[in-house]
C-alpha cells in the first residue's frame, strides 16, 4: 500500500494526501496485480514530482520507482 509520512511541507503533504486518495480509488475492490503496480507507480511519480517542486528529499519516490521497474527519475 502507498503510504507517506507527512512532511511538514503543507502543499507536498497535500499532494500526497491527494495521490493516497487516488491510489485507493484505483485498488478498491478486486484489483490485479497490473492494476497495483500501476496505482503505486502513478502514486510515486506523484510523489516525485511534488517533492521535486518543493524542496522534499526525494529519494524514497526514486527508490520505490526503481523497485517498480519503472525508472526512478
Amino acid at each position: 500500500m502507498a503510504s507517506h509520512t507527512p512532511s511538514g511541507n503543507k502543499t507536498h503533504d497535500a499532494n500526497m494526501q491527494a495521490a493516497n486518495n487516488t491510489w485507493q480509488a484505483a485498488v478498491a475492490g478486486t484489483p490485479t496485480q497490473a492494476t497495483v503496480r500501476a496505482a503505486d507507480i502513478a502514486w510515486a511519480q506523484t510523489g516525485l514530482a511534488s517533492a521535486k517542486a518543493n524542496g522534499i528529499q526525494p529519494g524514497q519516490f526514486i527508490s520505490m520507482l526503481r523497485e517498480l521497474g519503472a525508472g526512478g527519475v
